[in-house]
This record gives C-alpha cells, sequence and structure tokens, in this order.
C-alpha cells in the first residue's frame, strides 16, 4: 500500500524570514489524520532567508536530523557545539533530557533550503549528543547512501531508533530500486524533482507512505533528489 502526500496538501507557515512546510502536524498546524508515520514525527521544508534563523530554543526526547539541501546552516548549543553545515550535510542531534540550541543562515546573499527531521527515540531521557557529517553528491550517486541508522553503520550517523535514512540523486531517465524487507514500512521524501514511485506521480515536496510492499522502484522524468526512511 503506498499512500501519497502531496506538497500542496501540506501545513504551511511563511513568517517572512522562514518559508516553512510541515508534512506533519507542527507548531499551529494541526490535522489529527497526519501525526507522523511510524516513528517518524517531523519533516518540515524550510527555507531561511538570509542572516535569518532560530534563536535559543529547547527540545528533549526527540531524535532531530537537519538535511542541507542548498545553502548552509550555523548551529550553537548547549553542549558547546558550534558549527555550520554545508550542502548535503547532516546533523544529528539526540535531544535527550534536554538541550537547547539555535541555528542561522550564516549567508547574507543566499537562502538555506534544508529538511528538518524528528524521530521519536526509543526510550526517553537518553544523554543529550551531537553530531554532523557531510555526504558528497557524489556519494549518493548510483546508490542509496545510508545518513543514519541506530548501529551508526557504513559511516551514517547514530540515531536511537529502528530506523535507517537513505538518499540518492537520479538523473533524468534512471531507475532505482530498494528492497523493504517484510514487516517493515518506509517513507519516501522528494526533495527535488519529478519521478515515479511503483508507477505513482511524485514531485518535489511530495511525500508517500509505503506498507506492505517489498520492492519500491524509482524511475525519474527528471534529476532528483529523494530520501528514504526504512522504518520499524
Amino acid at each position: 500500500m503506498i499512500i501519497i502526500r502531496k506538497s500542496g496538501d501540506r501545513g504551511h507557515a511563511n513568517h517572512g524570514w522562514l518559508d516553512s512546510y510541515h508534512t506533519f502536524s507542527f507548531a499551529n498546524y494541526y490535522d489529527p489524520a497526519h501525526m507522523g508515520f511510524r516513528s517518524l514525527r517531523v519533516i518540515n521544508e524550510d527555507r531561511i532567508a538570509p542572516g535569518k534563523g532560530f534563536p535559543t530554543h529547547p527540545h528533549r526526547d526527540m531524535e532531530i536530523i537537519s538535511y542541507v539541501a542548498a545553502g548552509s546552516l550555523a548551529h550553537k548549543d548547549s553542549l558547546g557545539n558550534t558549527e555550520v553545515i554545508g550542502a548535503s550535510g547532516i546533523q544529528r542531534f539526540s535531544a535527550g533530557t534536554g538541550i537547547t540550541h539555535s541555528e542561522f543562515n550564516p549567508s547574507q546573499t543566499e537562502p538555506t533550503h534544508l529538511l528538518q527531521i524528528w524521530i521519536l527515540p526509543e526510550r526517553q531521557g537518553l544523554t543529550p549528543g551531537y553530531e554532523q557529517k557531510e555526504f558528497p553528491a557524489a556519494t549518493k550517486r548510483g546508490q542509496w547512501r545510508k545518513l543514519a541508522s541506530r548501529d551508526a553503520s557504513l559511516g551514517s550517523v547514530l540515531i536511537h531508533q529502528d530506523a535507517e535514512l537513505y538518499a540518492t540523486l537520479l538523473a533524468a531517465n534512471e531507475e532505482r530500486t530498494y528492497e523493504l524487507q517484510l514487516g517493515r514500512h518506509a517513507w519516501i521524501q522528494v526533495v527535488q524533482g519529478d519521478l515515479t514511485l511503483n508507477g505513482h506521480p511524485l514531485q518535489a515536496g511530495d511525500g508517500a507512505a509505503v506498507s506492505n510492499e517489498t520492492d519500491l522502484h524509482l524511475k525519474a522524468a527528471t534529476d532528483a533528489e529523494i530520501l528514504l526512511f526504512d522504518l520499524a
């Protein structure tokens, strides 16, 4: 079963400095039919204006991933981390018992385009932690590049949940498959481009919830960038 979540059906908030689309209920956007999928709780597609950003704010008991699609993101937190993530970079922090952080666009000329992802942890009260890595475009071509996992395998960042996050880049007319193990679920999020998923047309911003399927087949109509979540 594949259920499509169209880009235009997402929640939307434009604060001037921040233009954000919410795949699932978030902040002032509430839809009881879209509260998350399995352990995946938030996918916000954010565009942050040059020189703007989120002031210091708290989180707890959540695995939070920022995937930078274009531009850069500056991060500062209560653990003492001060970092800048470039395009194709990924940042993970486990909020655990509590963490505060700020993030902003350090460029004075270019916007930042990112996906902010929240995954429910397998247990509460974890020790807060931070990690970031770069995954250049070349590592996502011709394969599913593992970005995050429970065991930090293949150079992925560590998340405290039975979930894996992959990314791939497809050229126009290129095809890619993914074998989903029996009993597992998937969420596909299109970052850029147009493609089909098992014959279902998808475009930038669209998502798809997948259950009771084993073979996922993607075919790109244009150059495309896709995230895939493999979920318990």
